[in-house]
């Protein structure tokens, strides 16, 4: 163990390419949650929280998002090998790198947490293993998408606790909006992989219910999102600024739908990203324009 991170470490040290670590973690994917932790943070400060909460809120986001992805790249190792849309990913970084990352990750999560407040260090074993857990459930479950939206919408109630200190009921609903938003686009993005998870006999809502039916639920998953995007703004008393933005979000996540109605698996990942990103910036946007 000493001896890979040893080696972990004079690998680092030796200048790994920024490129590869960051496209290894699938880093630009950390814009999906970032912004739902940003408006729920605004919210419950009412505005700017200053800019040290803002930092230590970025950084648990950032290292959190690294060590899931870390976890998830090694649980994963031998079947992202035999999957063609992965097995590039295990020429970026070895296991031991890999290993190292997880473990310096979620180690800087929970340092920084305790540095937010004494609920946030409490909590944040608990959104460790959680975060993790995902990464197993596919192995067990059908609803290995679901526990993917669960583990990022963690993220807005995280950052509510970092600026009140306490739950309560606003970010309890988005968290349920970002849990649907997420587990739709998976659904989505899964479809990619159908016929590797029935041939490495994996689970998910596209082995299970086959791709029109899961396109399907995907759509009901973002209805129920947008219904709790709308519910944030009524309980956390948003004024009509915040409305107003949310206007294009279901005609984005219809174009993504339509997009994945195609089956055309390079239009599909496009939109996935472009179409994700989009939408939460959007709702940062409202969250600001709706104080």
């Amino acid at each position: 163990m000493l001896n890979s991170l040893d080696f972990s470490i004079r690998n680092f040290r030796k200048g790994e390419s920024l490129k590869n670590f960051l496209t290894f973690i699938r880093f630009s994917h950390t814009l999906f949650a970032l912004p739902f932790a940003l408006g729920s943070m605004i919210v419950a400060a009412h505005g700017w929280p200053g800019l040290r909460l803002f930092g230590l809120i970025v950084g648990c986001m950032v290292f959190a998002r690294t060590a899931a992805m870390s976890f998830n790249r090694i649980v994963d190792w031998e079947i992202d090998q035999r999957n063609p849309r992965t097995s590039g990913r295990h020429q970026l970084l070895k296991k031991p790198q890999a290993l190292f990352l997880c473990s310096l990750s979620a180690a800087l999560f929970v340092m920084t947490a305790s540095a937010i407040n004494h609920l946030c260090f409490v909590l944040s074993p608990v959104a460790i293993a959680l975060i993790f857990f995902y990464s197993l459930t596919k192995r067990f479950t059908h609803f290995a998408q679901f526990f993917l939206g669960l583990a990022l919408a963690i993220s807005p109630v995280g950052a509510w606790i970092a600026v009140r200190g306490d739950f309560a009921w606003p970010p309890l609903i988005l968290a349920a909006g970002v849990l649907c938003w997420v587990a739709g686009f998976d659904i989505i993005y899964a479809t990619q992989d159908e016929k590797i998870d029935r041939q490495e006999g994996l689970y998910s809502m596209v082995v299970w219910l086959e791709v029109p039916g899961a396109l399907r639920l995907a759509s009901w998953l973002h209805f129920f999102m947008l219904m709790a995007l709308m519910a944030f703004g009524m309980i956390s008393q948003q004024h009509l600024g915040y409305y107003y933005f949310l206007i294009p979000v279901p005609f984005l996540l219809f174009y993504e739908h339509k997009i994945a109605a195609t089956l055309q698996l390079d239009l599909i990942n496009r939109a996935f990203f472009q179409t994700n990103v989009v939408v939460g910036f959007l709702f940062l946007l409202a969250t600001y324009f709706g104080l």
